[in-house]
């Protein structure tokens, strides 16, 4: 357990504590003294409790199960979901052929940075409160189609200039979710 989560937790134990003495559930009134700390203070300690335990939650990177790359229907497109969790799956030289990721109030990383991608691939993409991302290598080019509600697609990849080059077709329905896209 990290530094940031223990203050966290102390923070929303504080809060805690203070609106069980509000509604006279336990009795710490000599702790508080001014009237504006019996509002003010709780929520305070709550919002940086909560956003303490989140943020140390994205920043470490072993909350990432790595699984192997599935295999699909006779070697082709493969299909990944997760609910309340995440998951990481990672090309290492294999030949990519399309994907459908399906994320439920949990999130997919899906790295295809060394992954061979040699003609047009499509990547079907549905989220619901969860979140996709997806690196691919710099030498495709990358097309997005999204139907949003409350939810986004963010494509931060550099076009590749060459005509030739293969194109990964990302049809996203996003539903208080989102898809950020990366080289």
């Amino acid at each position: 357990m990290t530094r940031r989560t223990m203050i966290g937790i102390i923070c929303i134990v504080t809060g805690l504590m203070m609106l069980a003495n509000m509604w006279n559930i336990i009795r710490i009134d000599w702790l508080w003294q001014q009237p504006w700390t019996a509002y003010i203070a709780p929520l305070l300690l709550l919002f940086i409790g909560v956003r303490l335990i989140i943020s140390s939650f994205r920043r470490n990177r072993d909350q990432w199960l790595q699984r192997p790359v599935p295999d699909g229907e006779e070697g082709k497109r493969i299909c990944c979901k997760t609910s309340f969790g995440g998951d990481e799956y990672i090309y290492k030289g294999e030949a990519f052929h399309g994907a459908r990721l399906e994320a439920y109030c949990g999130g997919i990383r899906l790295n295809l940075s060394n992954a061979v991608i040699s003609e047009d691939e499509e990547i079907d993409i549905q989220t619901f409160m969860g979140g996709v991302e997806l690196i691919v290598p710099a030498s495709v080019n990358v097309v997005v189609k999204s139907r949003s509600f409350i939810g986004g697609v963010g494509n931060e990849t550099t076009c590749t200039i060459r005509d030739n080059a293969p194109c990964l077709h990302v049809i996203a329905s996003n539903v208080l979710g989102g898809v950020s896209i990366k080289n």
